[in-house]
């Protein structure tokens, strides 16, 4: 057995039933030898979109994934999605074969261009190592929550390995054991909690799943706690009457109203960053905060926080819960729960619809689709202007039914976003959410959805510009000549992919979507939806608040 055969059985054995990626001489041995080992193998039309795929199926299905690359170039295209999953702590294992002769066209120092995105390397340098090294890649994905870049030299995967059977021995890494707090953390956060009256628990990547939810939920209702998320977590808490939804830039005013009037915000495996406490607006003069990570180094790093545990958040939840047994109304009065019901979900907040007979209002569309769609669903939004309007109004099942791959915040990813979380979550019908730049960049793919035969909507939110910057830079009189486009016909250019398609100026014309979802959706939906483009979005307005 050579090299390239025994890590991809190395890898499969490890628990990687996923990889993703772009074929050429150098993986084509070693993502022929996963997928023999049993592993689906998904072939994506650019390394980007492949790796952004490995990183949402990763974070919807909690499985480590593969990204497989061809050396050189390969590599480089991935980049963007690639720095998106380190950013996002994600667990993903990228196939990078090497070329190590200089004077090779493939030739680069990889292992540096590695380390300038915060990735970590590890490398197979003989036949005696591989199989030893590829489980040891695995094992630091997961126990580090990160990517790690397996380097593969061309000189190597030819090498035949000493012991053919030692792949077949590895198992999956253990999972990540969870971090306990000190008795002194608990006590001194449930002597914070119990002084509280008006306690706020922000709940972020680290809160993400049932175990930890249901402690929230509980550790919330003893304390008399309101409920919000980061927007990577938005979902966690769906039917919970005090759940204020997303804090930061895509809370409703009501709720961002009652975060500011807390007098204890409590960061759970939530970095409390600019976004989610919108620049620290959200946190008022007199309001403590707490923050609870199983990372240390994360505690405090984005503001002053004034008690910070390091735990894992199911485990020192229950903590809290076990040393203080009394019951506290803290925040949920009467006069909050009403305000909730009645004022807390954006799609109980008034507007004037902006639509013309040429274009609609980006809060109609969304409201209308949310009502057309299946609940059982699974959202994948890109990065722009119009990402506020699908964040808010088309409402998420549970955490696993909206992936947000926004931490590096480049345009071009929801695409390849929606079909890696479309392939972790099968049951569901998956919704793209574009704007028309990141559309038309991640074009490629729309050949990926209807190869797979996703019966997926996407909804480009076409306003024929970066709308962005013309909002930000608009105003102040500068020329926007480099950001606006002429139309385009994005229906059409869908329907050359192969799929059905909606132009929609108004309400009326997405009746096309109901005729869709009770046919046979054998052929995926793109709706090319022109939208009003004379005002920024309210969360672009906070978020430059701030530059």
């Amino acid at each position: 057995m050579r090299v390239a055969e025994a890590v991809g059985r190395a890898l499969a054995a490890s628990g990687v039933d996923h990889v993703f990626g772009v074929v050429g001489s150098g993986n084509f041995h070693v993502t022929n030898a996963l997928i023999a080992a049993g592993a689906r193998f998904v072939a994506a039309r650019h390394e980007g979109g492949a790796a952004t795929m490995a990183d949402a199926y990763a974070r919807t299905s909690g499985r480590v994934a593969a990204l497989t690359v061809h050396q050189g170039p390969g590599l480089t295209n991935a980049l963007t999605g690639v720095t998106e999953a380190v950013k996002s702590g994600t667990p993903l294992v990228v196939l990078a074969p090497e070329a190590t002769e200089p004077r090779s066209n493939f030739h680069l120092d990889q292992e540096a261009l590695v380390r300038a995105v915060g990735a970590t390397t590890v490398r197979i340098t003989s036949a005696r190592d591989a199989v030893e090294r590829t489980g040891g890649a695995i094992s630091t994905a997961v126990a580090g929550r990160t990517t790690v870049v397996l380097a593969l030299p061309l000189t190597v995967q030819s090498e035949e390995v000493p012991d053919p059977t030692a792949a077949e021995r590895l198992g999956p890494p253990p999972a990540r054991e969870p971090v306990e707090p000190t008795d002194a953390d608990t006590a001194a956060l449930a002597r914070l909690l119990a002084d509280a009256r008006r306690p706020v628990f922000v709940a972020g990547r680290g809160a993400r799943g049932p175990a930890a939810r249901d402690a929230l939920t509980a550790l919330a209702e003893r304390y008399g706690a309101l409920l919000a998320t980061s927007a990577v977590a938005r979902g966690l808490f769906p039917d919970d009457p005090w759940s204020l939804g997303v804090s930061g830039g895509f809370a409703s005013p009501q709720a961002a109203e009652l975060v500011q009037g807390a007098d204890l915000i409590v960061g759970w495996g939530c970095a409390l960053n600019m976004w989610t406490m919108r620049h620290g607006r959200l946190i008022g003069p007199r309001t403590k905060v707490a923050q609870i990570d199983d990372v240390p180094s994360a505690l405090g790093a984005h503001r002053p926080v004034d008690l910070g545990v390091t735990g894992d958040v199911e485990r020192t939840a229950r903590r809290v819960l076990e040393t203080d047994t009394g019951t506290h109304q803290g925040y949920r009065t009467p006069e909050t729960g009403a305000a909730i019901a009645a004022r807390a979900d954006w799609r109980d907040v008034p507007y004037d619809d902006d639509s013309t007979h040429e274009r609609i209002d980006p809060r109609t569309l969304s409201i209308a689709l949310d009502t057309l769609l299946p609940a059982e669903r699974v959202i994948g939004v890109d990065s722009g202007n119009f990402m506020g309007y699908p964040s808010v109004y088309l409402s998420a099942p549970d955490e696993n039914g909206f992936c947000f791959t926004q931490a590096f915040q480049s345009i071009g990813l929801g695409l390849a976003t929606a079909i890696g979380a479309a392939l972790a979550r099968p049951d569901r019908l998956p919704v793209a959410a574009l704007g028309d730049g990141g559309a038309l960049m991640g074009a490629a793919e729309l050949d990926t959805v209807r190869r797979l035969g996703l019966p997926m909507v996407v909804v480009v939110y076409n306003d024929d510009s970066y709308g962005a910057e013309v909002h930000h830079f608009g105003p102040d009189g500068h020329p926007l000549g480099t950001v606006e486009f002429p139309p385009t016909d994005l229906a059409a250019v869908a329907r050359g992919y192969g799929f059905e398609t909606l132009t929609v100026r108004s309400a009326d014309d997405l009746k096309g979507v109901g005729n869709w979802l009770a046919g046979p959706r054998s052929a995926p939906l793109l709706i090319d939806a022109k939208v009003t483009r004379d005002r920024g979005a309210w969360w672009l307005e906070e978020a430059f608040r701030g530059h």
